[in-house]
């Protein structure tokens, strides 16, 4: 008998059934939860982690951090004997290395970059649990102890591009894969401040909940005759309500609604702007006494522009912290827009 037979050996279930990247998200989930406890629990850096791993892919920070916050409800509800039994049963052959993997790095003390020794019994009726060999085990937890003293997530985390160059006067700097913009890094490294890049966006975030992003989009020839064959603001228009909004808020926010459009055209500036009301879809949650997180309410700000053959979409998030109550529309879209045409203006596109 051990202290984690109420885990491994229990016989409860849940009404649902996992697919495989929920399956790692649980165990990193369920890892972290014993290691830490569930008041401690950082849905937003858990999420974070997991979203390098290449087997998430396919999520979208949105969905990583809702995927996250369903399950650490599910283990409270549950608890997390049911829990792992829905992991177990979910997770694929491909993946069981990626759910052991997950909970190495939630256990892995990151400093000295060991396993502390009162987390290897945990650690190994894990490995036992999802019947991994020794020679399995010890190889996942070499790679990656060797990648992170790389610096290179390797195999578990996805390769993203983060291009971090410096100026003359040692100031941080983001450039773009495509060398179409550099932009100053507008975080704070002591606020948690983190970068996160795919093809065609970056992220800026921390964790006292700013939020800057840049989609950019090259246009083809075809697009660009579409644009020219037709008023630019209907063009933006199509591409920001018809298109963006629906495919990368709504579909993860469903009760998210446009609050304010503006399409503004003057000698100096030209663009698109919409502001979104999003009910519970903060990318920062709340955590309850019972150490579940709720989603806070957030307004998010979105700006399109072409520049130099190139569509871009930037966008900020406010979030109501501590019960605040926001101001009227307007006044709200107002005050992101500046934030959003501040950050804009120390962009430097080629």
């Amino acid at each position: 008998m051990t202290k984690y037979d109420y885990i491994f050996q229990s016989k409860e279930t849940i009404k649902e059934s996992l697919n495989e990247q929920e399956a790692v998200t649980a165990i990193a989930v369920i890892t972290t939860i014993v290691d830490s406890g569930s008041e401690n629990i950082d849905a937003e850096s858990l999420a974070d982690i997991l979203w390098e791993f290449e087997i998430f892919d396919e999520y979208s920070e949105e969905e990583m951090l809702e995927t996250v916050d369903r399950l650490i409800e599910i283990a409270g509800e549950a608890g997390l004997g049911s829990l792992f039994n829905a992991a177990n049963a979910g997770i694929s052959d491909e993946a069981v290395l990626d759910g052991f993997a997950a909970g190495v790095i939630m256990l892995l003390d990151a400093e000295n970059l060991i396993i502390p020794a009162n987390k290897k019994v945990f650690l190994k009726q894990l490995q036992m649990a999802l019947e991994l060999e020794d020679e399995e085990a010890e190889e996942i937890i070499k790679e990656i102890i060797a990648a992170i003293e790389a610096g290179d997530e390797e195999e578990y985390l996805d390769e993203e591009y983060e291009a971090v160059i410096l100026n003359e006067a040692g100031e941080q700097f983001y450039q773009s894969p495509l060398g179409n913009f550099t932009v100053p890094i507008p975080l704070d490294s002591e606020q948690g401040g983190k970068i996160q890049s795919e093809e065609g966006m970056v992220n800026f975030s921390d964790d006292i909940g700013t939020l800057l992003r840049i989609d950019y989009y090259p246009l083809s020839p075809e697009q660009i005759d579409d644009l020219e064959s037709q008023e630019e603001e209907t063009y933006l228009h199509g591409v920001i309500i018809d298109k963006y909004v629906p495919q990368a808020i709504i579909s993860h926010v469903p009760s998210a609604e446009v609050k304010y459009t503006e399409y503004l055209q003057n000698t100096l500036e030209k663009y698109y702007y919409v502001l979104v009301n999003m009910p519970k879809g903060s990318t920062i949650s709340k955590h309850e006494t019972n150490g579940n997180g709720m989603r806070l309410d957030a307004y998010r700000g979105l700006l399109s522009f072409v520049n130099n053959e190139c569509l871009y979409i930037v966008s900020s998030q406010r979030s109501f912290l501590n019960g605040e109550i926001p101001g009227s529309v307007k006044a709200e879209a107002e005050k992101i827009k500046r934030s959003i045409l501040d950050f804009v203006s120390t962009i430097e596109f080629a």
